[in-house]
């Protein structure tokens, strides 16, 4: 029977709290977008990931109920929408349309806000996003380049691109236990409170709103919040789960189209360590020469294959030269040549012999997964929290795929040294 339904915004916010799940002792299966209506699955969780955090609100909402339905079919108990921890989204959503679009579908009236995971230092207080010791707004997500981050309280961020008002269940009321956080639910549901952030500081709170939750319909948050429910769905299994999606093949590439804080450290420390190769946008812009590009690039990659640590691509960047380059050519443009630029080295490199792909944020790591049509994964051991391998169901294909803020500094070289296939 599928216990947990996951709906996710995108790639590595898939694979995030798939790899969650699978840890903590429910076995999963990640999904790339909705499947056809015929698609049976046999497993505890399935994860569906799209590609709608920062596509036109009625496109994600749309999205969203195909893959509801999908599930509903299933037989599936629970829903859960997954964002990201640092709850990106503007003023016109996507968050609110679909955490709203989602609640009609089902009939009810009242979900929770839990964008937290504390083992990577997002933490919520009083209603407040923290990113380690800064607050949402204070940290590099505030120069984000398609959702910038100026506001650091989730109840008016919510309120913001929602339909309904938001309520907070305080630090104070999560260390009471869950009979308590059910209790203050059941309040705020009384005061006509449509959505209920939850603080969230440790891993006990997670625990405490799993418990609390566990009837709930529909759930958001990021990715911590699996950790309390998947703990309250425990099945055995898990070892097997974590080996059936252990890296495999010779061949290896780091791809990075992430420009977040973390990610720039990341590409700054494995140019110390390994052959890396900047993308030039300017090249990327004309699809004629795009095309070239990437012949060239991918012959690069292929000359450094052999070397102890993979080749880097990478289009990440400095705010400051991001913001020059988003003027230059215009911020879509710019995103979406580039994305186009690594679907086309995605799918040279496979023919090449390339099985093991590396991937940094979650466009790029849609791209890479749609480039080569892969619709299924088992999830592997982890590297960092929230992100581990995973090897497509249906082709001997291996992949690392994080988000942007996600992992060390040595992330990249961690993933090949720590799990050597």
């Amino acid at each position: 029977m599928m216990l947990l339904g996951v709906i996710a915004d995108d790639f590595t916010g898939a694979t995030d709290i798939a790899s969650f799940l699978v840890e903590n002792g429910l076995p999963t299966v990640q999904l790339n977008g909705v499947p056809h209506s015929d698609t049976q699955i046999d497993t505890q969780a399935v994860v569906i990931s799209l590609k709608s955090r920062s596509c036109p609100a009625a496109q994600a909402v749309e999205q969203a109920l195909q893959a509801l339905i999908w599930l509903q079919r299933q037989g599936c108990r629970q829903f859960y929408f997954k964002y990201c921890s640092t709850f990106d989204s503007t003023a016109q959503g996507n968050i609110g349309p679909v955490t709203d679009a989602l609640l009609d579908a089902l009939g009810e009236q009242q979900t929770v806000i839990s964008p937290a995971l504390p083992v990577n230092g997002r933490t919520v207080y009083q209603g407040y996003l923290f990113v380690m010791e800064q607050l949402l707004s204070e940290s590099g997500m505030r120069h984000h380049p398609v959702t910038p981050m100026t506001d650091s309280n989730l109840l008016r961020l919510m309120e913001a691109q929602a339909t309904g008002r938001c309520g907070l269940v305080n630090a104070a009321e999560m260390d009471r236990g869950a009979a308590a956080v059910k209790e203050k639910l059941q309040q705020l549901a009384q005061q006509g409170v449509r959505y209920a952030v939850l603080d969230t500081l440790n891993e006990q709170h997670l625990l405490t709103q799993g418990e609390a939750l566990k009837t709930m319909k529909l759930v958001t948050g990021g990715s911590g919040l699996a950790i309390g429910l998947a703990r309250q769905w425990a099945q055995p299994g898990q070892a097997k789960a974590q080996s059936a999606g252990a890296p495999q093949g010779k061949k290896a590439v780091v791809l990075s189209g992430s420009c977040s804080t973390m990610t720039n450290k990341q590409v700054n420390r494995y140019r110390q360590q390994a052959a890396a190769q900047a993308i030039d946008v300017a090249r990327c812009i004309n699809e004629t020469a795009r095309s070239a590009y990437a012949a060239e690039l991918c012959h690069w990659v292929e000359h450094h294959a052999t070397a102890e640590l993979a080749p880097l691509l990478y289009a990440t960047a400095e705010p400051q030269q991001l913001q020059q380059t988003q003027q230059l050519y215009g911020t879509q443009t710019a995103s979406l040549a580039v994305e186009a630029l690594f679907s086309e080295v995605t799918q040279r490199l496979q023919q090449q012999g390339f099985s093991r792909f590396i991937v940094a944020g979650g466009e790029t790591s849609g791209v890479v997964t749609q480039a080569l049509k892969l619709h299924g994964f088992h999830i592997g051991p982890c590297i960092s929290p929230g992100v581990p391998w995973v090897r497509a169901i249906e082709q001997p294909v291996s992949l690392a795929l994080k988000s942007g803020n996600f992992g060390d500094e040595n992330f990249f070289a961690r993933a090949q040294t720590e799990f050597p296939v």
